[in-house]
C-alpha cells in the first residue's frame, strides 16, 4: 500500500483550513493571505501553503495580483446571479414536488427552525451573524425540499446551495434587513403547504422568495449584470 507524501498531506491540510476560513466568512473578500503567517499558524512550511493557495485560485476563491499577492476573491455578481436564478427555479420545483409528501411533523420542524431564526434576529437585528443565519436558512428549506421525488432536481438544488457557499456565504451580510422579511416569507410558504395549496402556487411562492433575496442584493450593490431576475 502506498503512502501519500507528507508534503501532499500538509498541502491538503492548508487547503482545507483556508477553504473553511473563506467560505465561513472568517476571511472576508479582499483579505490578504500572507503565506508565511498561514504557514506559521498551521505549523507547516510555506511550500504546502503556496500549493493550497494555487488550488484555491483555480477554484476562484483566491485572486493573485503582482505586487499585492494572494487575496480572498469577492463575489462575482454575474456568477451569483446565475446561481440564484437557477436555484430559484430548481428549489421552487423541488419544494412544490415535495409538498404532497411533507408531513405535519415536517411542518412543525420547519416552523421550529424559523422560530429559531426569529429569536436569533431578535437578539441583535443589526449585527447578527449572517453565516449562522444562512445555516439555519438552509436547514429550514431542506425540510421542505428533501422529499422531492425527482433525484435529478434534488441534486441540482444541492449543487446550487453548495455553489452559493463557495461564493462565500451569505447575502444577508450585504442586506441584513432582508433576514426579517425572509422569516415572514417562510411562514407564508409553510401555510401554503399546510393547507395543501396547488403545487403551482407553492412553486411560485418558493421561487419569489429566492428571487427577492437576489433582487435585494443587486439593489444594494448597484450591480446590473444585464440579465432579468425571475
Amino acid at each position: 500500500m502506498s503512502v501519500a507524501p507528507a508534503s501532499a498531506s500538509k498541502s491538503e491540510l492548508a487547503y482545507e483550513w483556508l477553504h473553511e476560513q473563506i467560505v465561513s466568512g472568517e476571511l472576508a473578500p479582499g483579505a490578504r493571505l500572507v503565506l508565511a503567517q498561514v504557514a506559521e499558524q498551521l505549523h507547516v512550511s510555506v511550500v504546502p501553503v503556496r500549493e493550497a493557495v494555487r488550488r484555491l485560485e483555480a477554484e476562484g476563491l483566491v485572486t493573485f495580483e503582482r505586487n499585492v499577492g494572494a487575496t480572498v476573491a469577492g463575489i462575482d455578481p454575474v456568477e451569483y446571479l446565475y446561481t440564484m436564478q437557477t436555484l430559484s427555479l430548481v428549489e421552487g420545483a423541488a419544494t412544490a414536488l415535495s409538498a404532497p409528501s411533507v408531513t405535519a411533523e415536517d411542518i412543525a420542524a420547519a416552523r421550529e427552525v424559523n422560530e429559531r431564526m426569529r429569536t436569533f434576529l431578535a437578539a441583535d437585528p443589526v449585527h447578527f451573524d449572517p453565516v449562522v443565519f444562512t445555516a439555519l436558512n438552509r436547514e429550514f428549506h431542506s425540510v421542505l425540499f428533501e422529499r422531492c421525488p425527482n433525484p435529478h432536481i434534488l441534486d441540482l438544488v444541492h449543487r446550487g446551495w453548495n455553489r452559493l457557499k463557495a461564493l462565500r456565504g451569505s447575502t444577508f451580510s450585504y442586506v441584513p434587513e432582508r433576514a426579517s422579511q425572509s422569516t415572514e416569507e417562510h411562514e407564508a410558504l409553510l401555510r401554503l403547504i399546510e393547507r395543501r395549496a396547488p403545487t403551482a402556487d407553492i412553486e411560485l411562492a418558493a421561487r419569489r422568495h429566492r428571487s427577492a433575496t437576489l433582487e435585494a442584493y443587486l439593489a444594494h450593490t448597484g450591480e446590473s449584470p444585464g440579465f432579468p431576475t425571475l
